[in-house]
């Protein structure tokens, strides 16, 4: 692993600094009171403190998600994501950033904000096993570590320059707590009329009207908004498109295949989908 990232790792059981070490092909991260954490052969290292209450993405979806965003339909979101790390990042960040992606899925997002910092290390944290294999292999300057971010993040006060928070949940005061006092966090959440073409024909889950509201109550007393943007664009999608985009969704844990299919083979192609999403950039309240 990085050292540039490790030295800003923290044990999740007792928050002591971490340390590589190696038995063999076995690696591990252990801490000063001898609390151990396995890496994986596929590159990313366990640091949960005890077990997940909820496993994250299946491999399907993961899979979906994965051929979604090599096809290039979401790239307006990790362009939007890229030009707003550059304007965040300035001197104070330090001599490197650390940009941690909470709910980084499988990474494309962050090696897309790491492409327009040369500079910077990634940190994707997720607790779905199949999203941080893809996440280890992203980019090199990218370490996988899973996590679960409801929980005390296995990370150190202030280390992270930026932040990333996409379609993912938003723990206000954690984020406030890894998080430099001169960084930012960016998040990106569905706008109203995200995918709203799919929704009734498909059965899909509507984005919730009160959206907004949520993010921030989340996030409120812990950040301030600085900017809000909104990124929108008409896709023509095909009909085994449309249903990777559903497969890779919160849809996919309420939609049944075969009706999702029945109802697809309805629809005429091209379809045409509204992508619109709001990126917020918010900034640590002053302690």
């Amino acid at each position: 692993m990085d050292p540039r990232i490790l030295q800003r790792l923290r044990c999740p059981v007792c928050g002591e600094p971490l340390s590589e070490t190696h038995a063999g092909t076995a690696r591990a991260l252990r801490c000063p009171r001898r609390h151990s954490f396995d890496v994986a052969r596929q590159g990313y290292v366990n640091l949960l403190a005890g077990r997940a209450p909820h496993p994250g993405d299946t491999a399907e979806m993961v899979a979906a998600r994965a051929d979604f965003l090599a096809a290039g339909h979401y790239d307006l979101i990790s362009a939007a994501l890229a030009d707003a790390a550059v304007a965040a990042v300035g001197p104070a960040a330090g001599a490197y950033p650390l940009v941690v992606d909470a709910g980084a899925g499988t990474g494309r997002h962050l090696a897309a904000v790491l492409a327009a910092l040369p500079d910077a290390v990634g940190l994707a944290l997720d607790v779905s096993k199949p999203a941080l294999r893809r996440a280890a292999r992203a980019d090199p300057r990218i370490a996988a570590a899973l996590a679960d971010t409801w929980q005390r993040l296995p990370v150190a006060d202030g280390a992270a320059a930026l932040l990333l928070n996409v379609f993912a949940p938003r723990h206000g005061a954690e984020f406030r707590r890894v998080l430099d006092p001169a960084g930012a966090l960016l998040v990106v959440t569905p706008a109203e009329d995200h995918l709203a073409e799919l929704i009734g024909p498909l059965g899909l889950l509507r984005v919730d009207p009160a959206k907004q509201d949520r993010v921030a109550a989340s996030l409120g007393t812990h950040f301030t908004r600085a900017t809000e943007t909104v990124h929108r664009r008409e896709l023509a999608f095909t009909r085994p498109e449309v249903a990777t985009l559903v497969g890779m969704g919160p849809s996919a844990w309420h939609t049944d295949p075969a009706g999702l299919a029945a109802r697809l083979a309805a629809v005429a192609e091209p379809v045409r989908v509204t992508v619109a999403v709001r990126l917020g950039v918010w900034h640590p309240v002053p302690r």
